[in-house]
């Protein structure tokens, strides 16, 4: 494996497409976005997925964004009909009725006293790509200049504390102990449903008794091997009836619950996209003051850029899960392990996973078809090349590393990415995810956000590059004795989880 940050200098020439290519990709891209759009939201696929997923329609908009920046907004706007009292943005809007499952019946958020009035929605999140994308979203108006800029500003200032309190809702419900790393209640909610990062941890989830249930997703792929097994989604389901039996309260779940997980990816995300926030704020006079929007988010900003960083093996130099039922970090050779790239702060840091990334574990692996990210190390003893999210390559995940790279600065790296993935789509299915070895498409067709992602690879555009940040563990509290045993005392009689607040582990 490698360990140093030296440079590998891989091979990953991949040829730009012709003319008539590229024609043919964006055409066929906007084709697949007008034919799943339902008015005032964007479907995630026209079968397997036929509602509205949260961070689907982030990339969705930032890809409509090259063609209407109006349309864009609106998808943002259709998402934020769904918040949550508690800030919560929810994985599933349900704006119609549809055979997919789990659905609304099975999500009962009618217990829940945060829930949206007029919508069905789901009862968990998904990673925070929202702010990320309409930052994108408002540089595509600016470019255009005139009646765009102006919605798009405006849009950022009637929706700034929208954002805001979806970013505190992780930063306060999904990190009340301050260690820098959002927590997580079902493998659902990483956006990376069944990754070999929580197999440990599903490994100890007992399934109890819960209503029976048939799968609607098997119907939608040719090979079942594509998707999870039907004991994995069994345990993903009484995961959910566990959410339910909380009802959805996050301290209750907690004390309560068989996942309890601090993610790196989210927490990065998280991080870039409070950052992101705040830049907009300043530019646009909102949220100013010791104690506004702008301070608060760079405080998030700052104490979750800490726990991703802190959270990495200096062996593997990747970024590592923690167990927060255990305290045990989680070494496993996903593409989560770069999280770090994705909210900077340490330069050092960047060009090792840089090279790592494009290394031959990874991209540059002799297997590999395209040289894109595979979810997965294919010399990992984890990869699974057929399965979701245990190797195959998404081009949400090639693209959101090539903005990673294009904002630290690695502008050839990032490009890299961008032709390797333009080259993966160029047969147009736009499928959710690709076989890494062979190339072949899997999953759902037309699938939204692979589309989007096209569009956006096509415009070619180079975002700003982040600020300069520092790594302060020192502004991370930690947990007193005294605030230990006021919480606990706080908590409801325990059945299944943890007996204690776990304690942050030290790096080895």
């Amino acid at each position: 494996m490698q360990t140093t940050g030296e440079r590998t200098d891989p091979q990953m020439t991949v040829a730009q497409p012709s003319a008539v290519e590229i024609g043919l990709m964006a055409g066929r891209a906007g084709y697949v976005l007008r034919a799943n759009d339902r008015g005032a939201f964007t479907v995630a696929s026209p079968t397997l997925y036929p509602h509205m997923w949260s961070w689907d329609a982030g990339f969705v908009a930032l890809g409509i964004a090259t063609v209407s920046v109006p349309r864009a907004l609106n998808e943002l706007r259709s998402l934020l009909s769904g918040q949550w009292a508690t800030g919560m943005i929810p994985h599933i809007l349900f704006h119609s009725p549809s055979d997919y499952f789990p659905g609304p019946e099975r999500w009962r958020t009618q217990v829940a006293a945060a829930r949206p009035a007029g919508v069905l929605t789901s009862g968990i999140c998904q990673p925070p790509i929202h702010v990320i994308a309409l930052s994108r979203i408002l540089h595509d108006a600016r470019r255009k200049g005139g009646a765009d800029q102006e919605l798009a500003e405006e849009f950022v200032r009637e929706t700034f504390d929208s954002w805001l309190a979806w970013h505190s809702y992780l930063a306060t419900a999904r990190d009340p102990y301050s260690y820098g790393l959002v927590e997580i209640h079902h493998g659902w909610e990483s956006g990376m449903d069944d990754s070999p990062r929580w197999d440990a941890a599903y490994a100890n989830v007992r399934v109890g008794d819960m209503p029976p249930f048939v799968r609607a997703d098997l119907a939608h792929v040719a090979d079942p091997s594509q998707r999870p097994t039907d004991a994995e989604y069994a345990t993903y389901l009484w995961l959910l009836e566990q959410k339910v039996h909380a009802r959805y309260d996050d301290a209750v779940y907690r004390a309560t619950g068989d996942f309890v997980m601090g993610d790196v990816l989210v927490s990065a995300l998280l991080a870039a996209a409070s950052d992101l926030l705040a830049d907009m704020g300043e530019e646009l006079g909102i949220g100013g003051g010791a104690s506004g929007g702008v301070e608060q988010s760079r405080a998030i900003a700052r104490r979750f850029r800490t726990g991703v960083l802190r959270s990495v093996n200096p062996e593997t130099g990747l970024a590592r899960d923690l167990d927060l039922r255990t305290g045990t970090w989680l070494d496993v050779e996903s593409a989560a392990g770069f999280a770090p790239l994705l909210c900077g702060g340490d330069d050092a840091l960047t060009r090792r996973q840089r090279d790592l990334l494009l290394g031959p574990r990874w991209c540059g692996h002799s297997r590999l078809r395209w040289p894109v990210v595979p979810s997965v190390s294919p010399a990992s003893p984890a990869f699974r090349e057929q399965t979701y999210w245990r190797g195959p390559q998404w081009p949400v995940l090639n693209w959101l590393m090539a903005w990673a790279l294009n904002r630290s600065g690695e502008q050839e790296a990032a490009n890299q990415l961008r032709l390797a993935g333009l080259s993966q789509l160029v047969d147009c299915d736009f499928a959710e995810y690709y076989q890494p070895v062979t190339g072949e498409t899997l999953g759902s067709r037309d699938q939204s956000w692979t589309a989007a992602i096209a569009l956006d690879f096509l415009a070619a555009r180079r975002p700003a590059q982040r600020r300069p940040v520092r790594w302060l563990t020192s502004e991370l509290p930690r947990i007193t004795p005294t605030q230990r045993a006021a919480d606990l005392a706080a908590r409801p009689p325990r059945t299944r989880g943890p007996a204690t607040t776990p304690e942050m582990p030290r790096i080895p």
